[in-house]
């Protein structure tokens, strides 16, 4: 028992070992001249322009989660889809196993369709959404005492 934990503690140690090695030597040989225009940020051959702290839309990400989500989807039932539908597979397993995996990617599909309705019916896959209606109700500020505060702090 403790010769393989002594293996496996010698593959640490020899991954560990050429990590450093490798880093070290590299450092020996490179070139360490620094100036403003290698410490510049590079996107694309193009200089930067005002501060990276930009707002994103946070629905590139949500669609990008729900696309990762399907994509998912598709690389878990495509094992599923090319084992059943090879006939000698199925004499192997059985049926007991056909119905019971079944009912697991029913149920596996019925989750996942459950949550694509959710962010469909939250609006969070349309690029534009509906425009909030406008409140009717009687305004309860007087305008013109609104108007004058206004003044008072612009």
């Amino acid at each position: 028992m403790r010769q393989e934990f002594f293996y496996v503690l010698l593959f640490f140690l020899a991954g560990l070992g050429l990590v450093t090695l490798t880093l070290s030597f590299s450092k020996f040989l490179r070139k360490d001249k620094p100036n403003p225009e290698k410490n510049d940020t590079y996107e694309s051959g193009e200089k930067t322009e005002g501060s990276s702290q930009v707002a994103f839309n946070i629905k590139f990400y949500v669609i990008a989660i729900v696309f990762l989500l399907f994509e998912a989807e598709i690389i878990l039932m495509f094992p599923w889809a090319v084992v059943f539908s090879d006939k000698t597979m199925l004499n192997v397993l059985g049926k007991d196993w056909l119905i019971y995996t079944s009912i697991e990617i029913g149920i596996f599909l019925f989750l996942l369709v459950l949550g694509l309705a959710y962010v469909w019916k939250e609006g969070h896959i349309d690029w534009i959404k509906a425009k909030p209606k406008e409140n009717k109700r009687p305004w309860p500020v007087d305008k013109e005492k609104y108007a004058t505060f206004n003044q008072k702090y612009t």
